[in-house]
């Protein structure tokens, strides 16, 4: 069998029509769309088109996109260009624990300079709390972000719910409100103005399209204090020569997803609902994690109690098959995730988590390949584990074991009783 991808939450496969549409603007149109000759003017009509392709895909004015080069970049100058133009009014920060690093890290540096974070926690299912939300803001308050969704565990925030209590609170008017809404677009309906978010980021390469562009939507009239100074290009608010065909093959890609989002979703949830409903008929001590019912339609975590992950994903790939564990930039660090620590997973059963996500170029065939093979890799690895030998002849295990907070109920899933 063909390799099977199932690591679509880092980056998926390129959407033949986009690659298609990117191609004249490598070879033929490769014009600066800052000049004003023929060649230029080419590649400033693509970006034209291509800026109300991604805004129309969020329901936003064009004019209220920023191309950047990736999610990080949006979400570094949202943090600090936001920060910088309301610092004078105060220095409070709200953000919740399961942040992409891209947010997180950002604070760090601007806690040692002085402003104050305050890190929502999240429930054992990866929930923001409306009230702890709430109980935060203060009059000092001027940035709150937080994820539209998960990339690891898939739980979906109810954004507009907390937007509502951040914008009709009494303490001060001119706090921001954005949502990290990578994970979501091109798999989930997303729209700024029924949200009411402030400032929203987005991201190609996970929709099928290329690497090199991703999006800020910055709500008008909102100011944005640039982090790459030098030209014009973005309205000013992001220098740099423009990357015409990503840009372009990322409107292409907003452009399909408009019309394929819905039939997309149901393909992929409906495969998705296999591995659930399957996995743990298959493997004992397995725990889904994150929500149930408000999840990604891709996302599929599940810790596996006395495995060791790394050792999961060499045997799945020596099969052919990719997944991952944790965030895609936490891949390589051994220790338990921030976000499977917010809630609550008990660390020597985390090491075990593995996180599949699917996308639509996936197959039922492929899911029935990684169900009968899964489980083989499972019980080799713990048939070498001395952890699993000394629980099958005492009854006990040495190391903590998984807390009723993150342990998969079957009988009250939706998924399984389908």
């Amino acid at each position: 069998m063909k390799p099977i991808y199932l690591d679509n939450q880092s980056n998926t496969k390129l959407d033949n029509n986009v690659f298609n549409a990117m191609m004249p603007f490598f070879v033929d149109c490769y014009g600066n769309p800052q000049s004003i000759y023929s060649l230029g003017t080419i590649s400033k009509d693509a970006l034209d088109i291509a800026r109300f392709q991604v805004a129309s895909f969020i329901n936003a004015d064009a004019k209220e996109i920023t191309f950047t080069s990736c999610a990080t970049e949006s979400n570094n100058l949202v943090v600090k260009g936001i920060v910088e133009s309301l610092k004078t009014k105060g220095k409070h920060i709200i953000v919740s624990s399961i942040e992409h690093f891209s947010i997180l890290n950002p604070l760090k540096k601007l806690q040692n300079e002085g402003f104050e974070i305050t890190y929502l926690p999240v429930d054992t299912k990866g929930n923001v709390s409306a009230k702890e939300l709430e109980k935060s803001l203060r009059k000092e308050t001027i940035l709150v972000s937080i994820q539209h969704s998960n990339p690891e565990i898939g739980t979906i925030q109810n954004i507009k719910e907390l937007v509502a209590i951040v914008k009709n609170n009494k303490i001060n008017d001119f706090v921001v409100f954005h949502t990290d809404a990578v994970s979501s677009c091109g798999f989930v309906p997303v729209d700024v103005k029924n949200l009411n978010v402030d400032a929203l980021t987005f991201s190609s390469s996970v929709m099928y399209g290329p690497k090199g562009a991703a999006a800020l939507y910055v709500k008008k009239g909102i100011k944005i204090i640039p982090q790459i100074e030098g030209g014009v290009q973005e309205n000013s608010k992001r220098s740099g020569t423009e990357n015409i065909p990503a840009i372009v093959g990322f409107g292409k890609a907003c452009q399909i997803a408009k019309t394929e989002l819905i039939s997309n979703a149901q393909k992929i949830k409906e495969l998705r609902d296999i591995l659930v409903r399957e996995l743990p008929k298959r493997i004992e001590y397995i725990y889904l994690n994150g929500a149930a019912e408000n999840r990604l339609p891709g996302n599929v975590n599940f810790s596996i109690e006395f495995v060791e992950g790394e050792s999961l994903f060499l045997l799945l790939d020596a099969k052919g098959i990719m997944a991952a564990s944790g965030s895609a930039c936490a891949n390589k660090s051994l220790k338990l995730s921030h976000v499977l620590s917010a809630i609550n997973v008990d660390v020597a059963v985390g090491q075990g988590s593995i996180v599949f996500t699917l996308s639509k170029y996936n197959t039922k065939e492929e899911i029935d390949f990684v169900l009968e093979e899964f489980p083989k890799i499972v019980n080799r690895l713990r048939e070498m584990s001395p952890l699993y030998s000394y629980f099958l002849e005492t009854g006990k295990r040495k190391q903590a074991g998984p807390g009723t907070s993150f342990a998969h109920d079957h009988d009250h899933c939706h998924i399984c009783e389908e």
